[in-house]
């Protein structure tokens, strides 16, 4: 009898968001396929969940990494997969492994919880829809004009943003429309959680004063305002 492939939610900060059926599933199947094994490795420790074999698929994985899973699932083991933090397949390696493991027959069962999105939705205030998810702007090539695009919409947008780059994006929305609204959550559900919805410029001016929130990583929320 084949295995299945489970993708598992798991906290983006706070261990104790964890669903009990995620630590159910995670203590129960037999091989565990992870986008950083440490970071993995050190939540299963946190949540007494008994130690098993971890396999690495993150972005540099291949078809032949994501059969080597695909025999544990042949062979009738069950597969859980994990991200960095939050929910699977979303702006991380988790989605061509879905993609692999259907296209070869495999049953994928999600086992929802956190996500970064929904998490900054909920406290956003934003009534408006629809919205739309990027992710992360590339980092140089095509950067600016997909941004310009994104603004002159008629969608709410959110965006991740790493700690670098924080403040060019800032500088960027600035420059093309210096009147827009913002949500910024950083470290969300973590101990140094820090929420501010604001106009662009101050928001600007906030981190511009406060060089020690710069840390962790950034959920931006553009608010429409067409």
């Amino acid at each position: 009898m084949q295995g299945k492939l489970y993708i598992v939610a798991t906290p983006i900060g706070n261990k104790d968001d964890i669903t009990i059926r995620a630590i159910s599933t995670l203590t129960a199947v037999d091989v565990i396929a992870a986008e950083d094994t440490r970071v993995t490795s050190k939540l299963l420790g946190l949540l007494s969940i008994p130690k098993k074999q971890i396999i690495s698929i993150n972005e540099f994985s291949t078809e032949e990494n994501f059969d080597y899973i695909l025999k544990f699932i042949k062979e009738g083991k069950n597969v859980a997969y994990v991200s960095d933090a939050g929910t699977p397949g979303i702006s991380d390696p988790g989605a061509m492994l879905v993609s692999f493991c259907r296209r070869n027959d495999t049953e994928i069962i999600p086992i929802p919880g956190v996500s970064a999105i929904a998490t900054a939705m909920s406290v956003a205030g934003i009534r408006e829809s629809p919205f739309l998810f990027y992710g992360f702007l590339p980092h140089k090539k095509g950067r600016k004009k997909i941004l310009t695009e994104l603004l002159t919409g008629d969608k709410n947008i959110i965006l991740y943003e790493s700690v670098h780059r924080f403040l060019k994006l800032l500088d960027e929305i600035f420059e093309i429309d210096n009147n827009q609204e913002l949500f910024v959550g950083r470290e969300l559900t973590k101990m140094f959680e820090d929420i501010k919805v604001d106009t662009i410029d101050n928001i600007k001016k906030y981190y511009d004063e406060n060089p020690t929130k710069l840390k962790g990583e950034f959920v931006v929320i553009i608010k429409n305002n067409k």
